[in-house]
């Protein structure tokens, strides 16, 4: 028996096309797509969210002074001339951050592998860079979607294939794939 299905395509073909999969939908919770893919990415969304679940309370906060500069009402930096020149001022700010732990570190390397990165429009800026913003998939995962299938007593089974029906085109069984 093969261990994984080729989906008709080249091997980096396949591999963009599952990530691709893969990463639409931690990031949406639920897609359509066809019963073969559907198989396939659920093993690796599901090894994704297991490490999620080992990982998930695997780290120390961290109180860290930093430099941030300083605003005026309309959000732009204050500048100072010192010498002739302008010069930002910077305000010192004490931030907690979580730092984490090898394992952790270790596991979001592993889920960045896999994930590409995902921008989020907002629908009032559409078609323009500004006002974009970068998703983190990886902490979407440590903090939403690993707490969430924690509770379940089972190892695995954090995904659910549900049969939508035959598609129009080429009559191959469509599902629905789903995060519980």
């Amino acid at each position: 028996m093969a261990k994984y299905r080729k989906l008709g395509r080249t091997s980096s073909q396949r591999k963009a096309l599952l990530r691709n999969q893969v990463t639409n939908l931690l990031n949406n919770g639920k897609i359509v797509t066809t019963e073969a893919k559907a198989k396939e990415i659920r093993k690796i969304a599901e090894h994704l969210i297991t490490l999620g679940i080992k990982e998930k309370d695997n780290f120390e906060e961290v109180t860290v002074k930093a430099k941030v500069a300083r605003k005026d009402a309309d959000g732009k930096r204050v500048k100072e001339v010192v010498d002739g020149k302008k010069v930002t001022v910077y305000d010192e700010v004490e931030k907690t951050i979580k730092k984490d732990k090898p394992s952790r570190l270790h596991a979001r390397r592993q889920m960045l592998q896999v994930l590409y990165p995902v921008t989020e429009v907002s629908t009032s800026s559409a078609g323009k860079k500004k006002n974009t913003k970068e998703v983190d998939l990886v902490a979407k995962i440590f903090d939403e979607v690993a707490p969430k299938c924690a509770a379940r007593t089972t190892q695995g089974g954090y995904t659910r294939i549900v049969k939508i029906g035959q598609r129009k085109g080429d009559a191959a069984m469509e599902v629905l794939l789903e995060i519980i």
